[in-house]
């Protein structure tokens, strides 16, 4: 919803944006919120925290008091309204401390990737090469998520669902900490906490990338350079500042996972990202899974949404809805070219399909990336000064 501001919200968000209230409006604040009445234009007006702020009618009735979580700033920040499980205060503390230090796993990957191409890593102490390693057999290939099997096996152990699985016998003889990414990601933080020369609060790489939150939606992650080059052969100080940044970019990914599993708390759907391995580089896969009921038969429906960003094709999203054995697909790409590329796949696809038994309903390839938030979100709120 997009909230038009009073004249009094207008005065008091200059002032935040002077500094007079800002700390009140970083990501991960909850703030108290409460509905004022209707203004002259038919619109709701409604205080959050300090603002008094407009918007459309919501469509829905609010309590006389409730609570929105601010997701994003910029113009215009968006907030959540909260609800369910995110209504619980340990979930939102939990969020409010994780998501200023979240970002994605693309910072993670060519930090590694540097390490991996400098002689640096035989300088490394014995632990710290080996969680390193542990964490590389973590990227998958893209020959692995094509296959059923390897997809489900990336799904499981993305990190997301390490908990529940430790809570669970296990028939595999392998140590869990040695094939989760959450547990690698766990298990080198602490090596590299322990390390005495890093610095005390290394800096995660700088990114902005949005938390993996279902309301928000898929977000493709581009690959990102590794902004700070090393001398040939490289100084002291250049390990440590390798590792400094190795540091913070573990810690970030590390409260990327944990926001995924909280905002998974309660309900049927998931965010995971799965690392992959890809020319000359590395790429994150983002995957949205959703478990429904069709509100006409009642029928199981499941939803699989994904977004990635790849050096040849640019920009991708996809969502496949299968309802029984009805299936429908909806791509989008960013480029032209790209949509064109898909296409042309479009017969081939359409015959693996009626080999394996699903009715293909809809198959269809738009150019531009879609707008707005997932359907399953919780309701959001876009405030403008």
């Amino acid at each position: 919803m997009i909230i038009q501001p009073t004249s009094l919200a207008a005065m008091t968000w200059a002032g935040a944006a002077s500094g007079a209230a800002s700390e009140s409006w970083r990501v991960g604040t909850v703030l108290s919120a409460r509905p004022l009445g209707m203004g002259e234009q038919g619109r709701m007006v409604l205080q959050v925290g300090a603002l008094t702020v407009e918007t459309d009618p919501l469509g829905i009735p609010l309590p006389s008091q409730f609570q929105v979580r601010v997701l994003a700033m910029g113009n215009p920040p968006l907030l959540e309204i909260l609800a369910g499980a995110g209504a619980d205060p340990r979930v939102q503390q939990a969020l409010r401390e994780r998501l200023p230090q979240q970002n994605g796993y693309a910072p993670l990957l060519a930090t590694l990737g540097a390490l991996a191409q400098r002689p640096v890593l035989r300088q490394l102490p014995s632990e710290v090469r080996a969680a390193l390693a542990l964490l590389d057999q973590g990227v998958r290939t893209p020959q692995d998520i094509s296959r059923p099997e390897g997809l489900r096996e990336a799904i499981a152990r993305s990190g997301l669902f390490l908990e529940s699985q430790l809570a669970r016998p296990r028939s595999n003889p392998l140590p869990l900490g040695e094939e989760d990414f959450k547990a690698v990601l766990l298990r080198l933080a602490a090596l590299l906490d322990r390390q005495p020369r890093l610095p005390a609060h290394a800096p995660a790489s700088n990114a902005d990338t949005p938390p993996p939150l279902r309301q928000r939606g898929l977000q493709a992650q581009p690959r990102v350079p590794l902004a700070m080059p090393l001398a040939d052969p490289p100084a002291d100080e250049d390990i440590q500042q390798l590792l400094g940044r190795l540091r913070g970019d573990v810690h970030a990914a590390l409260a990327r996972v944990e926001i995924a599993q909280l905002d998974a708390a309660g309900a049927q759907a998931w965010m995971i990202d799965i690392p992959l391995q890809g020319p000359e580089g590395r790429d994150v896969l983002q995957i949205h899974l959703e478990q429904g009921q069709d509100a006409e038969t009642g029928a199981g429906t499941w939803t699989l949404g994904f977004a990635i960003d790849l050096p040849s094709l640019g920009p991708l999203q996809g969502e496949l809805q299968l309802r029984d054995l009805r299936l429908n697909v909806r791509l989008w790409a960013e480029r032209s070219a790209t949509t064109e590329r898909l296409e042309r796949q479009f017969t081939p696809l359409r015959q693996r399909l009626a080999a394996s038994g699903l009715q293909l309903e809809q198959l269809s390839c738009q150019t531009g990336l879609p707008q707005g938030h997932s359907h399953a979100s919780a309701l959001l709120l876009k405030a403008t000064a």
